[in-house]
């Protein structure tokens, strides 16, 4: 039996194939989709394997506290792991800690021992796994026989896994699934299919919390801090700034249809959430309007595109 630590890693997407074998797998078929791209330099494969033995990366955890908090790894609901230096997108997986089981959501590809023992022993283990679309699949069944634990997956975007394995990977066809923990047993973590970026890309709820990877990509206005002026004066967040942006292609810079848009709000406005989990490190927002400025944000994109007239931009909370 191949151990899947030679199985070819794609240095541009990080996406593990189940194969070792280069005369096999000239090239990513990741990648080759519009939405993705292979770099100048042409496309590349690692293992798993190769990484390890070169000692060049590691992992490092960070948690994500509140605004006004201080806390450790030990004791943060939520933890960032991102892999250092950066290896392929460069996405964070979170850790989400639950009563009924430790859920992580999205995955780097870089597992190893290390890693693997820290959150086994200060953690807490991984008892599941949510992936939000076929970017992020990464390595995900590398970690998932590590930590013997289930992943959930859209049921849509099943053509672009790499690897299979029917033991391991739990398909959600609906809308909302929720997420099983020790025994079974519930983690009031919930799955949202919204669509748009892939057709099944998902974003995650828990507790009010919204983790969005890139099914809702988290802007540089959105992140900003307008809290005072270079004085030291207060101010307000100007007008007209968006939070998030909504993209079909997010390295190629394709937006989403108006329709698209207005199909996703349709879902997401049935939830509450008071903060938002961006794709990397950082890319967190602590606000009891961040609903409201998800809407703004479709609002301005929709009106951007030249759809000054449509209906949707009367929509309100």
């Amino acid at each position: 039996m191949t151990d899947s630590i030679t199985y070819l890693i794609c240095n541009t997407c990080g996406t593990q194939h189940a194969t070792p074998d280069r005369a096999a797998l000239p090239t990513c078929f990741i990648c080759d989709d519009p939405r993705q791209y292979t770099p100048p330099t042409g496309q590349s494969f690692t293992t798993l394997g190769a990484l390890r033995a070169a000692g060049n990366h590691s992992n490092e955890f960070h948690p994500i506290l509140p605004p006004t908090t201080t806390s450790n790894d030990a004791t943060a609901r939520f933890t960032s792991i991102v892999t250092t230096p950066q290896f392929a997108i460069g996405q964070r997986a979170i850790l989400i800690r639950t009563p009924k089981g430790n859920v992580l959501w999205d995955c780097v590809t870089y597992l190893d021992d290390a890693t693997a023992q820290r959150i086994e022993t200060e953690l807490g283990g991984i008892q599941a796994m949510v992936i939000s679309h076929p970017h992020f699949y990464s390595a995900h069944l590398e970690w998932a026989e590590r930590f013997g634990c289930k992943v959930y997956l859209a049921a849509e975007d099943k053509r672009w896994l790499a690897r299979r394995d029917e033991a391991r990977q739990v398909f959600v066809e609906g809308v909302e699934a929720r997420v099983e923990g020790v025994g079974g047993e519930d983690t009031g973590v919930r799955v949202v299919k919204l669509g748009g970026h892939f057709p099944g890309s998902l974003v995650l709820l828990y507790e009010g919390h919204l983790f969005t990877a890139d099914t809702l990509m988290m802007t540089p206005a959105g992140r900003g801090n307008w809290g005072v002026d270079a004085l030291g004066n207060p101010r307000e967040r100007p007008q007209g700034m968006n939070t998030f942006s909504f993209m079909w292609s997010i390295p190629n810079m394709i937006p989403l249809s108006a329709d698209e848009i207005v199909r996703m709000w349709g879902i997401l406005k049935n939830y509450n959430f008071r903060s938002a989990h961006g794709l990397c490190l950082g890319w967190d927002i602590e606000d009891e309007n961040i609903k409201a400025r998800v809407l703004e944000s479709m609002q301005i994109q929709i009106r951007a595109m030249g759809h000054g007239q449509h209906p949707f931009l009367q929509e309100a909370l």
